[in-house]
């Protein structure tokens, strides 16, 4: 179950820098309804790969939104606008977040010498497209619809008028007493007529169309054919038979998170986000190419009058490709195409990984550095370290209150959340922490958040609900995946801190006592097998009651390093079955796949240095660079598994820490 993560990590513009981005720039970020737009607005930040239903949920500031099959994203909250914050700069408010040696972080396999490079100077230098359960990586390369015979025409989208539409919904769905709708024909001619009988039947399935004279004029008269019985089989009403369930479509967007995008179809189409599905979200500051499936009909079977007026959205509208392919001119920021229907929607987890372009500008390296660098990449391969978006950006890392949660100590749990912290925060949070010290009344802190969706905001209404002696029920309104996040993180950074006592102990060969995989399956290996096996066959665990553990040292690393954090190795169930940790296997080093890069010179940060999918569909060439010019850029192309964090890859060539606290000095300093 297992995702791309995409999260901003370090090499960010300070906001004031954005503030002032000429014009052009600002109207790269539109994606315009002609078929002419590209992208670009420069702000750096990372990506990864990681699993699907995990969000992180710190509100922090700008840098990382983690999402991988992160679910829910708490986009709103996660922004940054900190209008009321202290003035003090990005770069000096990011001096209190996490480095990499705290979350275990501190190996390299490589023996190149590191250079420095901006990562995500602008978001559209860090590109990501899918890879399917087939292999074959997701682009948008075609806007055509398919063609049927009983698709609407173009203009049988806006021939009705929005009363018109109001008034037929309302009388598909049997929400008044009205047995039929007289819609006048204004331009009274046979292909009028012919386009609004066409536009009523193929949107408004189950009703059906007839034309009247009434006092001289024409109407078209829209009514049931069955009564309520036509709402029982849609399909015979509205639907090719050979054509699938699910309209799959591929989604191009840029600057902005998987699950805003959907919000956006879902409320131009007038359905539930909910019949979307995906095999992985994609985070928001890059450009990523995803595949999406949306369920073009839904075969309900309306038991009662009480269930049909209840169920006001099952039949709204048929969502075809065609439907799906007109909003392209009214999106901002994304497109859709290479639609196809298909009789399954897709499902989390079941991705190949996924595919990245990456620039990395201002690079200092020199031609054998960087030849050295990549051929390592793509030879030895990374450290398979979890990011550092994994943790968050404040000065209270996810891994403290995860490892609160496992020991049951909810005091701590709602302290570490709700306690006021040093870097980089909105400023209504900053109140609502500071009112919650002084008061630790919930009802007072509550009042300082414009936003209550925050995860602060839950549990404040969590506390308000059901007490101060009831924390575990209060975290409870929390959503799900939110509050396994925490302790996902604790894992990770056990894994993490592992993984580099394992590397100095033993270094990049398998050795006895270590562990690999036999399919799902995990076994040790044995002296007399230990020439068979690689680095790359070896896993570590994550801590959990279903794991098994390496028989050397890092074996016994595992449980002091439990012990101090009062946790049993041994005993990794929890009272509160939610946050029981079954424990999973991860590869100490992958080798990324599709390795290729190319250095480049430029002399402006902002013009694109390779083309998108957009960029080829609207045949735009890419910009003439110089041959000499004033700085280089590092071009660089892999594909990962999924749960892999590219910006670790990246990590690895540059020899550089990639935490905010650091690449946020780095990007001030390049910026001065």
């Amino acid at each position: 179950m297992e995702t791309v993560e995409m999260n901003s990590v370090s090499l960010k513009r300070p906001r004031s820098e954005d503030d002032v981005a000429n014009a052009d720039e600002i109207k790269r970020q539109k994606i315009s309804e002609k078929p002419k737009t590209g992208n670009d607005s420069g702000q750096s930040i990372e990506t990864v790969t990681e699993q699907p239903d995990k969000s992180l949920l710190e509100d922090t500031k700008n840098e990382i939104i983690p999402n991988e099959e992160s679910e829910e994203q708490e986009d709103e909250e996660l922004e940054d606008s900190d209008e009321d914050g202290d003035p003090e700069s990005f770069a000096d408010m990011m001096k209190h977040g996490l480095t990499e040696s705290d979350v275990g972080i501190t190996k390299f396999v490589s023996s190149h010498k590191g250079f420095s490079g901006i990562l995500k100077e602008r978001y559209s230098d860090f590109v990501v497209h899918e890879i399917g359960k087939d292999g074959r990586v997701s682009h948008l390369d075609d806007f055509s619809v398919p063609v049927d015979d009983e698709d609407p025409s173009e203009e049988t989208f806006t021939v009705l008028s929005d009363e018109d539409k109001q008034r037929l919904e309302e009388l598909q769905l049997l929400k008044n007493k009205e047995t039929s709708v007289a819609i006048e024909v204004v331009e009274d001619t046979k292909e009028k007529r012919t386009v609004i009988h066409q536009a009523v039947k193929s949107l408004f399935p189950g009703l059906e169309t007839k034309t009247e004279d009434r006092d001289g004029k024409k109407y078209i008269i829209a009514y049931h054919a069955a009564g309520k019985k036509a709402l029982a089989n849609p399909r015979k009403h509205s639907w090719p038979k050979s054509r699938g369930s699910y309209c799959h479509f591929v989604l191009y967007k840029e600057n902005k998170d998987t699950m805003d995008a959907i919000n956006v179809l879902s409320k131009f189409l007038r359905v539930k986000p909910n019949i979307f599905s995906y095999m992985g979200t994609k985070d928001k500051r890059a450009i990523t190419v995803q595949e999406i499936a949306v369920l073009s009909w839904n075969p309900i079977f309306f038991l009662t009058e009480q269930l049909q007026r209840r169920l006001t959205t099952a039949f709204a509208h048929l969502i075809t490709a065609q439907r799906l392919a007109h909003l392209n001119k009214c999106l901002m920021n994304f497109k859709l195409g290479n639609f196809s229907y298909k009789n399954h929607p897709l499902k989390l987890g079941e991705l190949q990984g996924n595919h990245f372009t990456v620039v990395l500008r201002n690079i200092t390296g020199t031609d054998d550095q960087i030849e050295q660098a990549m051929h390592s990449l793509r030879e030895i391969g990374f450290i398979n370290y979890y990011g550092m978006q994994r943790f968050g950006t404040t000065a209270v890392p996810t891994y403290q209150i995860g490892r609160a949660i496992l020991q049951n100590n909810w005091n701590e749990v709602m302290d570490l959340i709700l306690k006021p912290r040093p870097g980089a925060e909105k400023g209504y949070l900053v109140k609502c922490r500071e009112e919650w010290a002084k008061t630790k009344d919930p009802a007072a802190a509550l009042k300082k958040l414009p936003v209550k969706r925050c995860v602060e905001g839950q549990l404040l209404r969590g506390l308000l609900k059901y007490g101060m002696k009831n924390i575990i029920s209060a975290f409870g309104i929390i959503p799900r995946n939110n509050r396994l996040m925490y302790i996902h993180s604790y894992q990770s950074y056990v894994w993490n801190n592992m993984v580099s006592k394992r590397i100095e102990e033993y270094g990049l060969r398998a050795v006895p006592g270590d562990l690999t995989l036999k399919g799902a399956t995990a076994v040790h290996i044995e002296e007399g097998d230990v020439d068979n096996y690689t680095i790359h066959d070896v896993v570590m665990p994550l801590p959990g009651f279903d794991v098994i553990y390496p028989k050397h040292k890092i074996g016994e690393a595992y449980k002091k390093m439990l012990v101090a954090d009062n946790l049993d190795i041994n005993n990794m169930r929890h009272k509160i079955r939610d946050y029981s940790l079954s424990g999973a296997y991860r590869k100490i080093i992958i080798r990324p796949q599709n390795v290729n890069w190319e250095v480049v010179a430029y002399d402006d940060p902002r013009i694109p240095l390779f083309t998108t999918d957009l960029d080829k569909l609207e045949g735009k060439p890419l910009p003439v660079l110089p041959t000499d010019g004033k700085f280089r850029a590092l071009k660089m192309e892999f594909s990962l598994p999924p749960s892999t964090y590219a910006t670790m890859a990246i990590r690895e060539v540059l020899k550089m820490d990639t935490s905010i606290k650091n690449q946020t000095q780095l990007n001030t300093t390049w910026l001065r």
